[in-house]
């Protein structure tokens, strides 16, 4: 990232951040802070907010309007910033565990709303910042502290999820293919209505370490390998498709109403007597 954008985007003293060596959280808000700047917003009309976990430290660094708050509460909280102020931009940052553990029921509600707002969910498979517990987006059989024989649970699908919850933008990236993230995150911001990205992320300390996955190159070089473009996994076989997964805007939506619109016109009605 340039000079020019960190003097911009981030705090003051701030920096650097208290990430491990070759953790993808850096890469993500890096991404979110370019699709920011590729929108053309001003600071003023953005809003960070994060739950808690190692990727809701970011908002601490980002000098925009933020709040860094319950560990799963960052949707209910931006949900009431976007209702009071719906010129406001407003971007949830969280992990894996904070997004679909303790903040499911949030999750599903505000997409099923579809409230304008632009979730970035960091999925580093594990429960990083409280020591290796798996979480619901844990890999069937992958290890950790609380699975240390393998875990017994299927993860979520989760941008399958959030679409059958009523989200009208999902999308997943990587770390790895950082310019299709920026992309990817300034469509999310600019879609009216729930937007999902899930970043597929590396956490070579807590993940890496217990699974054998080697150090952050090879994680990234895994993410090369089993991340394939929407129109490409589009044409793939089931056989083709094992062990992989697909990358890029999964699902758009421009027709159902916005959360915030459709509550305008209810207040107008019941203002007017009707």
């Amino acid at each position: 990232m340039s000079e020019a954008l960190i003097n911009k985007y981030f705090r003051p003293g701030r920096l650097p951040h208290i990430w491990c060596p070759g953790c993808g959280n850096g890469i993500i808000t890096g991404a979110i802070v370019k699709a920011i700047d590729k929108q053309g917003l001003a600071k003023d009309d953005v809003a960070i907010i994060s739950g808690i976990g190692c990727s809701s430290r970011a908002s601490g660094y980002l000098d925009f309007n933020t709040a860094n708050t319950l560990h799963g509460r960052a949707l209910p909280i931006a949900s009431g910033l976007k209702m009071g102020n719906t010129k406001l931009h407003v971007i949830v940052v969280t992990g894996d565990g904070d997004a679909s553990a303790i903040g499911g029921n949030h999750l599903i509600h505000a997409a099923r709303r579809n409230l304008d707002l632009t979730v970035v969910m960091y999925n580093n498979s594990i429960y990083g910042m409280t020591g290796g517990q798996y979480s619901p987006m844990t890999p069937h059989g992958a290890k950790a502290t609380t699975a240390p024989y393998g875990n017994v649970e299927r993860a979520f699908d989760i941008p399958e999820l959030v679409k059958a919850s009523g989200a009208t933008f999902v999308g997943r990236g990587t770390t790895f293919h950082t310019l299709q993230l920026i992309d990817l995150i300034a469509q999310g911001i600019a879609h009216k209505g729930f937007s999902f990205i899930e970043v597929v992320s590396a956490c070579p300390i807590s993940f890496g370490r217990q699974n054998k996955m080697g150090g952050p190159a090879k994680m990234l070089e895994w993410q090369r390998d089993h991340g394939v473009m929407k129109a490409a996994w589009d044409k793939m076989t089931a056989e083709q498709r094992a062990g992989k997964f697909p990358i890029g805007v999964l699902y758009e939506d421009n027709e159902t109403q916005e959360y915030t619109e459709a509550y305008d016109e209810l207040i107008k009605r019941a203002q007017g007597g009707k």
